[in-house]
Order: structure tokens, then sequence, then C-alpha cells
């Protein structure tokens, strides 16, 4: 059963540490996306960048080979350790090293936890314990709960169901926003091509198999419906702004891209994602030589009815990796509703909350003051204290839950992949760190948060949570986070 009590205070399992996720494997680029406000990376100052939402994907870079750095590349995600307190840093080493750098204003108002990634200890903090808006750092509980209640080999399924009547047909949809309209090898996921395990779901496989059965029953012509049902409560985020995130609804095409090719970080969405899908598939079905009668409308499916097609997800980790690396909203409350199915709560954003909080508490994480209003993080409601997501790493770096490992293999590597590929950069006083520190990141306006894991000049592995609020501009307070992150990589700290 993947769900089980923990103690979060338990070695890492050195055996299971896993390696960074190849060129295959869901990598993005770019700033943080649970900001309601798109930058790209030229701050104007109000914590939101330029908002213009056009900013685009570069490149991701490839990992160093030689000295420390090459941890990125081929070595574990978590380091060899001696075990026990051999190596440990203490909490006047870390005082000590990074006293000037937690003095840097641009921080505004920190709070902050750093642990040891071997036993959970809490080495040294400041309002370790005081809930803080987590942006984006929200996506690391909402990973933690999928890996923990969902099987490993869980897929999200879209398929297509006989009607009700004679000539009909109903796509369903199951809760997977990354069914792609495109041909798989002009799929990319933050700028890298797919693989076997990280290919979506092909829209235009599910018309072909859809087409062949019609024909082999000899009809050859259908009118199309869509099932949303899967769903309930609000279809808009409250901070829904139609390029952040989507409507949120079982059934859409390429997360409802406009333009599914777009290099832009908050593309724009089209208004009706399951509409949209649904004409979509009807021009494909009409491609197979199928003709489809009249516009598709929404229904419900016959409980039982055949199916005369489908199409599958990658695997639900491969999901929290690519959620976390890019950070996709859209895909992270579509992952969180996938929890509240799991938990036997209503797919809604209350029942995701409520799945999401559950499963947390058995995990033996301290939920205590953690209040929720999403799983992507873009709610500026949400709050979560350091020491939390602190506990969040460590447990997905526990021997006794492997199933949680993929929540350290999506992290971005800084300076490389994902959210992180801008940041510890030539001159930005961080660059020590490129290629060692994996972290979530969360940007809104005014805040900044970073949450992962890091590699100390020793060889121990530290787990880390920052939480700033500020005035400063997004580029600054990120620099000053950042600096502190490659401190504590450039000492033992003892």
């Amino acid at each position: 059963m993947a769900l089980t009590a923990g103690v979060l205070t338990v070695g890492v399992d050195q055996a299971l540490a896993q390696p960074s996720p190849g060129p295959g494997h869901s990598q993005s680029a770019g700033n943080d996306k649970a900001n309601g406000n798109k930058s790209n990376g030229k701050s104007n100052g109000n914590g939101n960048g330029n908002g213009n939402g056009k900013s685009q994907t570069p490149t991701p870079k490839n990992p160093p080979t030689g000295g420390r750095k090459a941890l990125a590349a081929g070595g574990p995600v978590l380091a060899a350790s001696s075990g026990g307190t051999d190596g440990l840093p203490t909490t006047n080493g870390l005082q000590r090293e990074l006293g000037a750098t937690l003095q840097d204003k641009s921080l505004g108002t920190l709070n902050f936890a750093v642990a040891d990634g071997t036993t959970g200890e809490l080495l040294y903090g400041s309002g370790e314990n005081t809930p803080a808006t987590p942006a984006s750092t929200t996506k690391l509980l909402t990973s933690l709960a999928a890996l923990a209640l969902i099987p490993a080999d869980t897929r999200i399924t879209t398929k297509v169901v006989k009607g009700s009547a004679p000539g009909e047909i109903t796509l369903v949809g199951g809760g997977d926003p990354t069914v792609t309209g495109l041909p798989v090898d002009q799929v990319l996921v933050g700028g890298m091509p797919v693989d076997a395990e990280t290919a979506p779901a092909s829209l235009a496989d599910l018309a072909r198999q859809t087409a062949a059965a019609l024909k082999a029953a000899g009809t050859t012509s259908v009118k199309v419906s869509f099932d949303t049902s899967l769903y309930t409560g609000p279809l808009l985020h409250k901070e829904h702004d139609a390029m952040n995130i989507a409507a949120v609804t079982p059934l859409m095409v390429d997360e409802g891209r406009i333009d599914p090719k777009s290099p832009d970080e908050a593309p724009a969405r089209v208004f009706d994602p399951a509409g949209s899908a649904a004409e979509a598939f009807a021009g494909l079905l009409r491609a197979q030589g199928i003709t489809v009668l009249g516009k598709a409308t929404s229904g419900t499916a016959a409980s039982g009815a055949q199916v005369l097609g489908k199409v599958d997800s990658p695997t639900v980790p491969r999901l929290v990796e690519r959620l976390l690396t890019t950070s996709d909203n859209t895909l992270a409350e579509a992952v969180a509703r996938q929890v509240a199915i799991a938990a036997h709560q209503p797919a809604s954003f209350d029942g995701a909350v409520e799945a999401m909080k559950q499963t947390l508490e058995k995990l033996g994480v301290p939920m205590a003051g953690v209040v929720l209003h999403d799983g992507s993080g873009l709610h500026k409601g949400n709050l979560i204290s350091p020491i939390v997501l602190a506990k969040v790493l460590a447990l997905a770096a526990s021997p006794q839950h492997p199933e949680l490992r993929p929540l350290l293999t999506g992290l971005p590597i800084a300076g490389f992949t994902g959210t992180l590929v801008n940041r510890f950069g030539a001159n930005s006083g961080a660059q020590n760190a490129a290629g060692i520190v994996r972290a979530k990141t969360g940007t809104l306006a005014g805040i900044n948060t970073l949450a992962g894991t890091v590699v100390d000049a020793d060889g121990r592995v530290l787990v880390f949570a920052l939480m700033t609020k500020t005035t400063a501009g997004p580029d600054a307070a990120r620099a000053a986070v950042d600096r502190i992150v490659a401190h504590i990589a450039g000492c033992g700290c003892r």
C-alpha cells in the first residue's frame, strides 16, 4: 500500500538515491509560474517582473561534468554521508557562515529552516514555525500527497464511449490536461523532447482508435458530446488569468493553450478547454473518414458504456516530476484532484485540499497552522511554515518511503533546468552552488520562496526552506535567497 504512517526523522536511503532526470524527463526553464503575472527576468520592482506574459523558455543547459557539480548530471540526488553526527553542520557554524547574507535588505522579512537531510534534524532557523505565503512551493505538498496516496503505476485515462442513442459517442475527460494534439516528435516539455516514459497521450491516437471501432461496427456518421462530470465545484481558480492557469476541467488538450507550441511561460489559454478539446477531436475524426454531425455538445456518458478508444497519460510519478520542474499550475491542480479522487473526496478545489491535508497528516507532516486553498500555490491565502517544507523534503528522502522519491528527482537543478535555469549563474554571487542545489521555486507579488536540497562542502545532504516577503524587486530578492543557499553549499559549517 502506498500510504503508511511515517516518522520524519529518518535516514536518507542511499541505495534508492536517484540520479537527475535525463534529457527525456520533464525539464523547463524560466521563472516560477505561481506568480499570477509573468516575469521575463526584467524586474520592474513590483515583485512580479514585467507581467507581460511573453517571456520565452530558453533551452535547458547541460549540467557540468567536473568537480562537485557533476552531482547534477550523473551523481545521486542525495549524496552518500557517513551517517550519525559525523560532519553534521552545527547551529553556531551556520550562524557564523550565513550571518551577513541573512542581513541583505532585499530579503525583507525572511523565515527559514535548514535541516539535516539524513535525520531531518533542524540545524538552524528563524521563524521556522511561522506560516508564510508559500507560492509554488505549495506544489511540494501536492506532490507528496499524490505520490503517497496514488499507486505509482497509475495513469489518467481519456476515453470515448458509445452514447445512449445510435450514432452518438461521448468523449470522457479523466483529468489529464497533458493530452496533446501534436505529433509526439513535436512535443516539448520545458523546451526538451519527451521520451517513452514522459510522452503525453495523443488525441490523434484516440481519434484513430475510435474511427476504427466505428467503422468496424458499420458506423460512418456520429454526433459527438463531451463529459466533464468528473470534477465539481468552481471551474476557475480564484487567481485565474487565462495565462498562468487554464480553466480547471477534466478534459482539455495541451493544457488549454491556444498555441501548443508557444514558448511563453504563461501562454494564452482557450476560453473553453473542454469544448475546444471536443472540437479538436471531432476534426481528427473527420480526418479519419468519419462524418461528424453538428457541433460537439456537453453531455454525460452512461455508466458502463462500451469503450471505443482510450489513451493514457504518463504515470503519476512522471506527471509529478513534470509539474515540479516546470512549476505547472494547471497540471498541479489536476494532480491535486487525482488525490481527491483517490481519497474519495469531491474532485474540486475544496475536495483536493481536504484530501491533501488528510494524506499529509497520516504521513506525519505537522499540519498545524497550514492553510491551503489549492494545489498549485497561485492562491495568495495559502500559508505553510518553513519547517513543514523542510519536513516534506526530508520525508521524500526517507528510506521508508521510496515511492516519494520523484519529489526529489522533479526538483529543478540550480543553473541548469526548470525554473532555476536562469539562477545561480556567473556573477550572481551564488554560482558555486550551480548543479549542486535542487529546489522548488515560488513567486508571487512581493513573495519569493525556495525549498530543496543542497550538498555542503563535506558532502552532507541538507534540506532547506527560505520564505521572503519584500518590497524589493524580484530579481534582487531571488538573488539574495540564492546567495544564502550558496553559502550553505560552500561550507561544512561546523
